[in-house]
């Protein structure tokens, strides 16, 4: 049984990954170097980059739930700020689907995803 759980492990942080990875990237290397001609592109990239997330997102969330019931994680307060703060991301994944050029959205999602990593990190050192 330690094997499934380590398999639903990977998932997870490969889930994890590309979701805060992908960000990083279109923030950090794809954004700054377009040009204003170059935007189209960008549109292109970030579509399919979404679709790839809501996968992540959904592989996230199932792999979130299994662990968090096997590890017995449903009242502790650090997995609680954790679970608000996934609630706040998927609202803010919609809002950015329907205004995609809003980059406050964009700012706050990739906040609240680097906040949702290091809270589990912290439950997985078992510091909470």
């Amino acid at each position: 049984m330690d094997k499934v759980w380590f398999v639903i492990r990977y998932l997870h942080l490969l889930a994890a990954a590309f979701f805060v990875g992908g960000q990083l990237m279109l923030a950090g290397v794809v954004v700054p170097v377009l040009r204003a001609g170059e935007r189209l592109a960008l549109r292109s990239v970030a579509r399919r980059f979404g679709y790839g997330t809501l996968v992540a997102f959904a592989v996230l969330i199932a792999t979130g739930v299994a662990m968090a019931s096997h590890l017995n994680l449903w009242h502790d307060s650090t997995f609680q700020a954790k679970l608000g703060l996934v609630v706040v991301i998927a609202a803010l994944i919609g809002w950015h689907m329907r205004r995609p050029e809003n980059h406050l959205v964009d700012g706050l999602l990739f906040l609240a995803s680097l906040a949702v990593l290091w809270l589990g990190l912290y439950l997985a050192n078992g510091w909470s």
